[in-house]
């Protein structure tokens, strides 16, 4: 029989509160044979971990290291011109306490170094959003108060914008031949395919510019089909989620409460998405070769993001690395079923 071509895998920014080596402890014991760990598990010493220990924390384990998540120094790195306080949680105290533009610069800094070391490490591949580069106007997608007029075009603001303030970390990347793998996500400076491919665009097609697919944010009328075919040939990383929309409920309703919403993640076997169909469309989109033939390896990561309003976060996700290797990581034919018919 073939081999699988994807292995179970999870990722660590649900799971901050525990060290990187708690973390790989609990994903082995659920059934992973990789981990993606999150910038913040990666921090100690002067600013990080030596990759020395790193790589011995994942070998000691027998785990594959199937890239860093970065969302949200990213995120922060981008939004933070506006002013925000909404990414206040992922900075360090004093760090909060600075400027906006001091604050962008630290994590410029911080985000270079952290690239330093996943090439020393031999990662290429970097989950993580870009933020809110085209301002929270064009954020919510919905133009009101209007995004020009009199001696203002916030779109074309945002372009510029966006090309200036990523222009050193994108250079940075593709020296050392990283993907810097977007997840198209609400609240980001890509919502869909096409503001995704519009940031493609302004950069002058630049190769850094990765995906990070996740069908969980596929929620106010872009299929996860659509849009990933749509930005197909860009996706170098891959999380598994699911969701549940309750019909009848505002999506964009104030609600701070999560089993209050509208639009709820869930487990990853009773959400509304199909698991099945969604891995297969991404073989279809050559995910699982682009992935092996940058990390050079025999199968790409299937990466749980199990979460749930109303199941503790340790059993979900366990369960879903559960169901990613019962169910998802299957032999990919070779040829079609047809062939053999009438043999």
């Amino acid at each position: 029989m073939a081999k699988p071509t994807y292995h179970p895998s999870i990722e660590g920014a649900q799971h901050g509160a525990k060290s990187l080596a708690q973390f790989l402890d609990y994903a082995k014991a659920a059934g992973a044979t990789g981990a993606q760990p999150s910038n913040y598990m990666l921090n100690g010493g002067k600013l990080f971990k030596p990759a020395k220990e790193i790589r011995e924390a994942f070998e000691s384990r027998g785990m594959t290291l199937d890239g860093v998540s970065a969302h949200c120094p990213f995120w922060v790195h981008t939004s933070a011109w506006t002013g925000t306080k909404s990414g206040n949680p992922f900075i360090a105290p004093d760090v909060a306490k600075k400027s906006p533009q001091e604050i962008e610069k630290w994590h410029e800094n911080y985000l270079l170094k952290l690239m330093d070391l996943s090439a020393e490490l031999g990662v290429k591949i970097m989950p993580m959003f870009w933020g809110v580069a085209f301002g929270w106007e064009l954020a919510t997608g919905y133009p009101w108060g209007f995004w020009a007029g009199g001696g203002f075009d916030l779109l074309k603001e945002g372009k510029e914008r966006f090309v200036k303030k990523t222009a050193k970390l994108r250079a940075h990347a593709n020296k050392l031949g990283i993907k810097l793998c977007h997840e198209i996500h609400p609240g980001t400076a890509a919502a869909c395919a096409d503001d995704f491919n519009l940031l493609v665009e302004i950069c002058d097609g630049d190769k850094c510019l990765g995906v990070n697919a996740d069908p969980s944010h596929c929620w106010e009328g872009e299929t996860w089909e659509q849009r990933f075919l749509k930005v197909g040939s860009r996706v170098y990383a891959a999380h598994v989620k699911n969701f549940v929309i309750r019909a009848g409920f505002p999506l964009r309703a104030m609600e701070p409460s999560w089993p209050k919403r509208a639009m709820q993640f869930t487990d990853l076997g009773s959400g509304d998405l199909n698991m099945q169909r969604y891995v297969e469309l991404l073989i279809a989109i050559g995910y699982p070769q682009r992935y092996r033939q940058l990390m050079k390896c025999d199968t790409a990561p299937l990466v749980v993001e199990a979460e749930s309003a109303h199941k503790e976060l340790d059993y979900c996700s366990a369960d879903g690395i559960g169901y990613v290797r019962d169910n998802l990581c299957f032999p990919v034919a070779a040829g079609s079923f047809e062939e053999g018919m009438g043999a």
